[in-house]
C-alpha cells in the first residue's frame, strides 16, 4: 500500500509539473482566492499585512500567477522609512461565529476536594498545518516580524504575558492553496520564547492597511491584474524574495485557505461571502456594464442576435472544426464571436468582450476561468474532453457555473469527437478502456486526456445544446 501511495504521490506531483495551468484553474482562480481572503479579513476596506505567493509555472509560458494570503483587520501597520504613506484607523473584526470562546471560571471549577489551581486553557496554535492536501494557514494576533529575503515570520511573546513564551513552536508553511505544486518555497514560522530575542524593525508603525508581501512575484502577473490588486491593497506589493527589512505587522496570516475548486463556499466563510459577490466586484473593478443577458422575447419579434463567444484553444484540446461549429451557432441565431485570452497583457479589454457575450462556449481549459467577467444568468458551456473526464469539468467549471447563478451546459465528447482515435488508434487502452488510465494514475490521466487529444465536435449531436442555449436565454429569472 505504502509503494501504491509513493507511485500515485510521484505521478500526480509529475503530472501538476507538466500540466500546471492546464488541468487546473490558473488566473482569476488565484485572484479569486485574493479576493475571497481580503473580503473575508475586512470586507475589502483597510485590513493590516499579506502575504501572498505564486508557484512556478510548468509550461515554457510565464510562470503560474500569484496567490495572497491576507493579514487581518487590525490598528497598525508600520511601513518602511522610505514608503512613510498616510494610514487610516480600523476596527478590530468581531470574533467569527464558531470562533473558540474563552471558558469561563465556571467551566473550570474544580471539585470541592481537590483545591489545586486550574491552569489556564491551552493557546490555539497559531499555524493549522493540515497535512499533504489540504492548505496551510497562519494566523497571527500580536507582534509580526516578516524578514522576507529569510523566509522568516517571527511572532514576539505579547507584553501581557511578561514579553516571555515558554512553549515557543515553530511551523514550516508552503503559503500556497495547492501546496503539493512544485516551485514553491516554505516559509518559516516561529515564536520567539523571549521579546528580547525579537530582530530589529526597520520600519516605523502607522495605522494602516493591508499590504502584500509576495513570494516568488511574477511581473507579468501583477500587471495583469493591477486593477484587482489595487482594490486590495493601496500599498506597494513588497518582493519577499529581495526584501532584506524586517517588517514589523500587529497581525499576519501566512497562506492561503482553499474552500473548493474556482469558488467560494458562503458557509465556511465567516462574513457570507459569496461568487455573485465575486463577481459583481470585478464588474465594478473593470466597469463592466452589464449585469444580466440578453433577454429574448421569444415570439419572433425580437430582431436582435444573443451574442456567443467561443474560447479559442491551441493544442491541446483545440477545437478543430471551429468554422463549422460558429456556421451551426449563427443557423440557430446567435451572433458569434472568437475569443483568445490574452496571457500576460492587462485582463481588462478582454473582461470587457466576455461581459457583452450571452453564451459563453470553450472545450475544458483555464481560459473558462473568464467566464467570471460573464453577465449573472448568462448561458455558459463546457466541452469535457472525452475520457471519463465528466467528474473533473463538474467540479473544475460546472459546480463554479452554479454558484456563479450561471446557466450552465456540459457537453460530453465521445470517442469519435476525439483525435486520440487517429493519433493511438481504436485498440489503444486510453481510447478502448479509459478506466484503465483512471486507475493507472492522476499523471497517465494528464497525458492523454487533458495533453494529447483535440476535439472535433459532432455537429448532429451539439446542435441541440446551441438551441438548449438559445432556448435558456428566453426564460426569465
Amino acid at each position: 500500500m505504502g509503494d501504491d501511495h509513493g507511485k500515485l504521490m510521484k505521478n500526480f506531483k509529475g503530472a501538476a509539473q507538466r500540466y500546471l495551468g492546464v488541468a487546473f484553474l490558473l488566473g482569476f482562480f488565484l485572484v479569486l482566492l485574493t479576493y475571497f481572503t481580503v473580503s473575508e479579513q475586512f470586507a475589502i476596506a483597510a485590513p493590516n499585512a499579506i502575504r501572498k505567493t505564486s508557484p512556478g509555472h510548468g509550461h515554457t509560458s510565464p510562470a503560474t500567477p500569484a496567490t495572497p494570503a491576507v493579514g487581518e483587520k487590525r490598528p497598525q501597520l508600520p511601513v518602511t522609512e522610505e514608503q512613510q504613506a498616510p494610514v487610516v484607523q480600523e476596527e478590530k473584526l468581531p470574533a467569527a461565529e464558531g470562533e473558540a470562546q474563552t471558558e469561563t471560571e465556571e467551566d473550570h471549577k474544580p471539585p470541592i476536594e481537590d483545591t489545586r489551581e486550574e491552569s489556564a486553557p491551552a493557546k490555539k496554535p497559531a499555524c493549522d498545518i493540515q497535512g499533504p492536501w489540504a492548505s496551510d494557514v497562519c494566523s497571527i494576533d500580536g507582534d509580526v516580524r516578516i524578514h522576507g529575503s529569510a523566509h522568516s515570520v517571527v511572532i514576539t511573546p505579547p507584553i501581557e504575558a511578561g514579553g516571555s513564551n515558554p512553549n515557543p513552536q515553530e511551523w514550516r508553511v508552503l503559503p500556497y492553496s495547492r501546496k503539493h505544486m512544485a516551485g514553491l518555497k516554505e516559509v518559516t514560522v516561529r515564536e520567539l520564547a523571549s521579546a528580547a530575542d525579537a530582530p530589529a524593525c526597520a520600519a516605523r508603525r502607522f495605522d494602516g492597511e493591508v499590504q502584500l508581501v509576495v513570494e516568488n512575484i511574477q511581473p507579468w502577473y501583477v500587471g495583469k491584474y493591477r486593477r484587482i490588486l489595487k482594490r486590495l491593497s493601496r500599498y506597494e506589493i513588497v518582493n519577499m524574495d529581495k526584501d532584506d527589512q524586517v517588517r514589523c505587522f500587529p497581525g499576519a496570516v501566512v497562506g492561503i485557505r482553499m474552500h473548493k475548486e474556482f469558488s467560494i463556499d458562503p458557509a465556511r466563510e465567516p462574513t457570507g461571502h459569496s461568487m455573485p459577490e465575486f463577481t459583481k466586484f470585478l464588474r465594478e473593478t473593470f466597469s463592466l456594464p452589464r449585469d444580466a443577458p440578453m433577454r429574448l422575447k421569444g415570439d419572433g419579434d425580437d430582431q436582435r442576435k444573443p451574442r456567443m463567444m467561443i474560447i479559442s484553444r491551441r493544442h491541446p484540446r483545440k477545437l478543430m472544426n471551429v468554422d463549422e461549429v460558429v456556421r451551426a451557432a449563427e443557423r440557430v441565431g446567435f451572433e458569434v464571436v472568437i475569443g483568445d485570452p490574452p496571457f500576460n497583457v492587462d485582463v481588462g479589454e478582454f473582461a470587457r468582450e466576455v461581459n457583452r457575450a450571452d453564451v459563453l462556449m470553450g472545450v475544458h481549459g483555464a481560459g473558462l476561468t473568464n467566464s467570471v467577467f460573464l453577465p449573472t444568468g448568462a448561458v455558459f458551456i463546457q466541452v469535457v474532453p472525452y475520457g471519463k473526464m465528466e467528474h473533473i469539468g463538474k467540479v473544475d467549471f460546472g459546480d463554479p457555473a452554479e454558484d456563479m447563478r450561471l446557466k450552465y451546459i456540459a457537453y460530453s465528447a465521445g470517442v469519435d469527437e476525439s483525435t486520440l482515435v487517429d493519433t493511438l488508434g481504436r485498440d489503444h487502452p486510453a481510447v478502448r478502456d479509459p478506466e484503465s488510465v483512471h486507475r493507472s494514475g492522476w499523471g497517465k490521466v494528464a497525458e492523454y486526456y487533458l495533453g494529447k487529444q483535440d476535439i472535433r465536435l459532432d455537429l448532429a449531436r451539439f446542435e441541440p445544446v446551441l438551441r438548449n442555449a438559445m432556448d435558456l436565454l428566453k426564460e426569465s429569472d
